[in-house]
């Protein structure tokens, strides 16, 4: 009942209130609309996109590429060099690269020169090569003459897993005539000052050319020459040298080496059996190695039997390289052999009586140097090496008329070497290089001077592509003049040397090349070894034809 009161009242005043409003309506008024301003409907403005027509900026900012490379297990052994009062080498603009090729010519001293070879075979299994020589040459001197021929069979034969042989045969024929005979009124037969080398030699050597599957890696050769020449007696000499090198790496850094070698000479100064010399040397060669990127280790010791006297040598070699290659630190302490025989005598002085002894040296070497690259054209090296020689040949005019030499063993000696080298070059178009080699020579036990060994020795080279089809080789040769024995036993100093030559050659048509050679340009006629001199001024030119070309300049 209540409730329904409640609805009854609330329905009641909203009636009320409805009638209310109604009534507060001025219906008599005229309706209107009151602007109190102007509408102006707009959009708002959106941001244009503008498109640049320009290319973009270049960036010069240079990548910085790293590479990872990792490392080797190749370890190359430290090759010394050996002190001789080495002979002066023929002047001869490089060798072209052809398959086939005859090179001939003819000059002011050369009459004439005939050069040849020829390839047969492939890369792939085997591949043959046969070299041929020979020249004759005639100064203005009396029996200041020379010839030389030689021929010589190189082949390559690969085989299965990973092996392959390499040998080579050749023989060789020089004449040398004694015209540095003083005074220069004594009268001699051609045969007389005729002095004739023969050599007939044979190299066989056997490697793998990729480590086996346990790391070993092996090349045993073997080298075999038979040296003579014309005089009565006749003097013979057979060279037989053997090396068994063994070497096992583990893993990338480590490895050991092992190598056995036997050099034998049997030297018949009168060709009788009854007269012979043996000098024989063993050696034995046990090393260990470390390779990392930045350090290189060599240590060993060298056990050794020189004609049955023992002596032990050390082997111990550093290098300590940055990291990008580009300076590394080297030093060292090494001992080893330069082999006295006949044969390597006559090569070092060719106008030697016969020896009638045979003596090998012995040396020491401690050095430290350095070496690197500025940037990827230039190259330099630099080292000093303190040396100790023991039996060290040297060379000296006979007391007669001086025309041959005699050769003789100084006991004991001391070397200080400065080395130093330079080279730069950009590819296949330019190439230069220098070399200077600085030796004092002291505490001698025997001599008074170290005979025929050059103190101060420079030598330069530049080749250069100058066109498409035209090079240009130039060579320097300076040093300072060795000492020598007069005939009362005095010291004497020999001339300073200076040969400058220079060689064109340039293709004519795809299979024919001419070259010319200026040699000795400044006509310096020195004494490399004592009352021998040199050729002066001579020019050398002629034609090249190749055939079957590998590859073209």
């Amino acid at each position: 009942m209540i409730r329904n009161k409640k609805h009854i009242l609330l329905l009641v005043f909203a009636c009320t209130f409805a009638l209310a409003f109604v009534q507060g309506q001025d219906t008599s008024k005229r309706r209107s609309i009151d602007i109190t301003s102007t509408f102006k409907p707009t959009l708002k403005e959106t941001a244009k996109i503008n498109f640049s027509a320009s290319a973009p900026s270049v960036d010069t900012t240079r990548p910085k590429l790293s590479y990872n490379i990792p490392s080797q297990s190749l370890i190359f052994a430290y090759q010394p060099a050996e002190l001789n009062p080495v002979a002066l080498q023929i002047d001869s603009v490089d060798a072209w690269d052809y398959s086939n090729y005859i090179k001939a010519g003819i000059g002011t001293v050369h009459q004439p020169y005939v050069q040849a070879g020829f390839s047969f075979g492939n890369d792939k299994n085997s591949y043959f090569n046969i070299f041929a020589n020979h020249y004759t040459s005639k100064g203005d001197l009396p029996f200041q003459k020379n010839s030389q021929t030689d021929l010589t069979l190189n082949g390559t034969i690969r085989v299965k897993n990973n092996n392959e042989f390499n040998g080579k045969i050749g023989f060789k024929s020089q004449d040398y005539y004694f015209y540095g005979y003083k005074p220069d009124s004594l009268k001699f037969t051609k045969d007389q000052l005729l002095q004739r080398f023969q050599t007939f030699e044979g190299k066989l050597n056997f490697r793998n050319t990729v480590p086996t599957e346990y790391g070993l890696t092996y090349n045993p050769n073997l080298y075999v020459s038979v040296f003579g020449n014309n005089h009565d007696p006749k003097g013979t000499e057979a060279n037989t040298v053997l090396n068994l090198p063994l070497e096992k790496s583990f893993g990338r850094s480590l490895g050991f080496r092992m190598e056995l070698s036997a050099d034998l000479t049997n030297y018949r100064p009168t060709g009788s059996t009854n007269n012979s010399i043996n000098n024989n040397l063993y050696l034995i060669k046990p090393t260990l190695l470390l390779k990392t990127p930045n350090v290189f280790l060599n240590g060993g010791i060298i056990p050794s039997w020189d004609r049955k006297e023992f002596t032990l040598l050390p082997n111990i070699m550093a290098e300590v390289t940055t990291n990008d290659q580009r300076f590394t630190i080297q030093a060292g302490w090494i001992g080893y052999y330069n082999k006295g025989s006949y044969q390597r005598y006559a090569a070092l002085n060719p106008w030697i009586a016969l020896p009638d002894s045979l003596l090998n040296t012995r040396v020491q070497e401690r050095y430290a140097g350095f070496k690197g690259s500025i940037n990827n054209h230039l190259n330099y090296s630099g080292k000093i090496g303190f040396n100790i020689y023991k039996n060290m040949p040297l060379f000296v005019n006979d007391f007669g008329d001086g025309k041959t030499f005699l050769t003789i063993y100084e006991p004991s000696m001391e070397v200080l070497q400065l080395h130093g080298e330079v080279a730069y070059t950009m590819g296949e178009i330019f190439s230069a290089s220098a070399k200077l080699d600085f030796n004092q020579f002291t505490k001698l036990e025997r001599e008074k001077k170290a005979w025929g060994l050059i103190p101060l020795e420079l030598d330069a080279s530049l080749k250069w592509r100058l066109m498409t089809d035209l090079w240009l080789r130039t060579d320097l040769f300076a040093w300072d003049g060795p000492e020598y024995r007069g005939k009362d036993g005095d010291a004497f100093k020999g001339t300073t040397g200076f040969d400058l030559s220079t060689g064109l050659e340039f293709r004519i048509t795809k299979q024919f090349n001419l070259w010319l050679q200026l040699n000795n340009i400044f006509n310096n006629k020195y004494e490399r070894w004592h009352q021998y001199q040199a050729y002066g001024f001579n020019i050398l030119g002629g034609i090249v034809y190749s055939f079957g070309q590998k590859s073209s300049h």
